[in-house]
């Protein structure tokens, strides 16, 4: 490519060198509650047999995702923090936003395939089991991997051709699409154009699948008689529905944009509760309200 910068220095946060330590041990902790939170997640599961069914399965490779994206992220933004690796280069940068954006995308898949899951459960109770079978749970996990992976491919591709001569200085403490597509001094259409209409097919479908399944649902469980039978059919679904509107609503706000060129410091913002509050608040999402996993967790 026609890149003559090899490395970017990652700005971070704004302000002291106290108020920088205090965030790197805050974003220590929070690594270590994510990444020790959906392992345990992954443990319940794997030694409780009869938390071994297409749901938790599902829930297992949240965990697994999130334990990864958080990896992706945090370690080095605690060292640009503390000043020990504030620099990147270019290829290692690039090799960031595919797996980041990757691993969200794969997100995006994985809650529509929980929604589906989920719609099955409750409007087909009786037929669930013949439906989603171990074989189909574990084509549609593998599906959303995949899905998620190849359509930021070209994505990347493309960044990875646009000219960068100089600055060199990322305002993030991540290689963020929007942060690198400021320093280019190529034209951005084609990748500003790219992202928006995988912005379009990853978020906006799989935001619209998931939405149309809760309708059912919520159609189906508005007609059970009883107050316990709804109550009991909704906790099966609202840890989903909590997390479903965090991550939809912080990534929709993030990608599904025509331009690039959006206030930065606020992209920022939404990042940090994106890829460091949302993977700590999963595991106590699905802890808390998820009758099944406490009781497994309890014993």
């Amino acid at each position: 490519n026609g890149t003559s910068v090899e490395e970017f220095l990652l700005l971070g946060f704004p302000g002291s060198w106290q108020s920088q330590v205090s965030l790197a041990v805050v974003f220590a902790l929070t690594y270590s509650l994510a990444v020790s939170g959906n392992a345990a997640i992954i443990a319940l599961v794997w030694v409780n047999s009869h938390l071994q069914t297409p749901m938790y399965f599902f829930l297992c490779n949240l965990s697994f995702l999130e334990i990864w994206y958080t990896t992706g992220v945090l370690p080095k933004a605690i060292g640009v923090m503390l000043g020990t690796s504030p620099t990147i280069s270019f290829s290692a940068c690039i090799f960031q936003l595919f797996f980041l954006l990757s691993l969200g995308s794969t997100e995006c898949f994985l809650l529509s395939v929980m929604a589906y899951d989920r719609y099955l459960a409750i409007c087909y109770p009786l037929r669930y089991s013949s439906l989603m079978s171990s074989v189909l749970s574990a084509r549609l996990a593998l599906s959303s991997w995949l899905g998620g992976f190849l359509s930021i491919s070209l994505l990347a591709l493309l960044t990875s051709r646009q000219m960068f001569c100089g600055p060199h200085v990322i305002n993030h403490f991540l290689c963020d699409i929007d942060s690198c597509l400021a320093l280019s001094c190529s034209d951005t259409w084609p990748v500003e154009l790219a992202t928006f209409l995988v912005s379009i097919v990853v978020v906006v479908a799989s935001c619209v699948l998931t939405l149309v399944s809760y309708m059912y649902i919520i159609s189906s469980i508005l007609r059970i008689q009883s107050a316990h039978g709804r109550k009991k059919a909704f906790s099966t679904c609202s840890a989903h529905l909590s997390v479903v509107s965090i991550w939809f609503g912080s990534t929709m706000f993030l990608y599904v944009k025509t331009s690039a060129h959006s206030s930065l410091d606020l992209n920022k913002l939404v990042n940090t509760f994106n890829t460091v509050v949302t993977p700590v608040l999963n595991p106590f999402i699905y802890t808390l309200r998820n009758q099944e996993v406490k009781q497994a967790l309890w014993r």
